[in-house]
């Protein structure tokens, strides 16, 4: 049975909000599925992600392939360099508290990364001012009277 990690839908229309589930590959979108690992919330700025890394990893282990926006999500968040760091223990190049240690270290500057990133859009936000563009109609010009222009 392939699996796949993916979005479903809920929300209202035009107001969109997903569960990261782990289903079958042949089930609908947001039909039946294994189990569910997260939330994602786009409206967000920046968008809300909330994911058991855990739970990712061990279905990332046992074959089941994330679909490109889960993909992105999952890197987004390390699990998929987690994933990567295990594959080495497993190669006998390092041992798991390295591993960890990589992962933490690799973890703490990310995040500093994106407090950066908030800030900076937080700046631009409030540094921005709200320009009302204002058409100007010409005045109607007065026609002059005839007198006036023979003289």
């Amino acid at each position: 049975m392939p699996v796949k990690i993916r979005l479903q839908r809920h929300g209202a229309k035009k107001r969109p909000f997903y569960f990261i589930v782990v289903a079958d590959a042949r089930a609908p979108r947001d039909g039946k599925f294994i189990q569910k690992i997260g939330t994602y919330n786009p409206l967000t700025v920046p968008a809300s992600i909330n994911i058991d890394t855990e739970k990712a990893l061990r279905w990332l282990q046992k074959g089941a392939q994330p679909t490109d926006t889960v993909r992105r999500i999952l890197s987004f968040k390390g699990v998929l360099y987690l994933k990567h760091l295990l594959r080495g223990v497993k190669l006998g190049l390092f041992d798991e508290p390295t591993a960890y240690k990589k992962f933490e270290q690799w973890q703490a500057d990310h995040e500093q990364k994106v407090s950066a990133r908030r800030e900076s859009q937080k700046k631009a936000r409030v540094a921005v001012p709200i320009i009302r563009k204002v058409e100007e109609t010409p005045a109607p010009s007065e026609p002059a009277a005839e007198g006036e222009a023979e003289a």
